[in-house]
């Protein structure tokens, strides 16, 4: 197939969905790369480096904070795309990539998750306290949830990042989803493991309402632990407000700075349902535990009692409890590192290129 297409939906920072991006474009190094926005510098020089077509949303969003407002636009716009000249495309989706018309190709769809705010995370992006929000949401919502569903029967093959995203897409599409998990990479595993433990626990997130970040400060504040959070966004100062002297924000941290920090960490903390999230991977490589909620995709990478501590409930004293339990516990490092060795980028490699080739065939 001479023309290839990859679509993601915005190119705006590196998290773990960038991650999978540069997998995707490795395995299909002529493909040309659709978006709705990109920033230039805010991705990796590996997805800079590829022909980049933007939206004709781009010029709305001057700044990185307001493409969010955009979202009624978003689906017109991956639908004028043209895509009658590419022989194969892929769509690395959370929002409306995988909503593109495909024009009859043969289309991959990597799901990393079907809309969180639109589906069952509304609560947590359009909370009752910003009633006017709220109302416009709701107005626009089962217009998006019924483009959502139509245009998931257009896509050839999908695949989901984890068990918990394989039912969503079961639940919301009634389509079927392969399992082809993210992957932790190599510079995780290679960093020489630290059994000595400085006396922090950390979160690496962005700072948006379905991370759940206000638990982890609250538990923190309540227990008097320090706590370390890397990671920017829209909450950060509502975060500082709720916080003490105990509680320190990174912002936006070098993959060399969070490495540092989180091989010192005596766990990372999820406390939000997660799709996947490679950060407990990237913990784990690190020989650190990882205390989450019982819930979601952290199913899938995490051990209960051997590479970290699931509570039960998303509240402070249920946290505090799992906080406690893993201060406890003696771990073995390298056995929580053995694990997370088991999510290589040469597994998820093997198996996206399998999923290609079905799609091809």
């Amino acid at each position: 197939m001479s023309r290839v297409a990859v679509v993601h939906d915005w190119l705006t920072g590196m998290r773990g969905g960038e991650a999978v991006l540069e997998a995707i474009l490795d395995a299909l190094p002529s493909a040309e790369l659709f978006t709705l926005f990109h920033f230039p510098g805010s991705v990796s020089a590996k997805i800079e480096s590829r022909t980049i077509h933007t939206s004709e949303l781009q010029p709305l969003a001057r700044r990185a904070r307001d493409y969010r407002t955009l979202l009624p636009l978003f689906p017109r716009a991956v639908r004028r795309w043209d895509f009658r000249e590419f022989d194969l495309i892929v769509s690395s989706s959370h929002c409306v990539a995988k909503g593109i018309d495909a024009r009859g190709k043969p289309h991959l769809s990597y799901c990393h998750t079907p809309m969180r705010y639109i589906w069952d995370r509304f609560d947590d992006y359009f909370p009752r306290k910003n009633m006017l929000r709220r109302a416009a949401a709701q107005s626009i919502a089962p217009w998006l949830r019924r483009w959502d569903v139509a245009t998931a029967k257009e896509v050839t093959h999908f695949v989901a990042n984890s068990r918990f995203v394989r039912d969503r897409i079961r639940r919301y599409y009634d389509r079927d989803a392969e399992l082809v998990h993210p992957y932790v990479d190599d510079e995780f595993l290679e960093t020489p493991l630290r059994e000595g433990r400085d006396d922090y626990h950390m979160m690496v997130s962005a700072l948006v309402p379905y991370k759940k970040v206000e638990l982890a400060v609250a538990a923190a504040v309540a227990s008097g632990r320090k706590l370390v959070v890397a990671g920017g966004g829209p909450l950060l100062g509502e975060l500082r407000a709720r916080s003490g002297s105990g509680v320190t924000f990174m912002g936006p941290a070098s993959r060399a700075s969070i490495i540092e920090r989180l091989a010192r960490a005596k766990s990372l903390i999820l406390p939000g349902v997660e799709d996947f999230g490679i950060t407990p991977l990237e913990a784990m490589a690190l020989g650190t535990p990882v205390v989450a909620l019982g819930e979601g995709g952290v199913l899938d990478s995490v051990v209960d009692g051997v590479t970290g501590i699931f509570f039960p409930r998303p509240d402070v004293e249920s946290l505090r409890g799992a906080l406690d339990a893993v201060e406890a516990r003696v771990w073995d490092r390298a056995a929580i590192r053995a694990h997370a060795s088991a999510f290589s980028r040469a597994q998820f490699d093997a198996r996206f290129a399998a999923a290609l080739e079905r799609v091809r065939g």
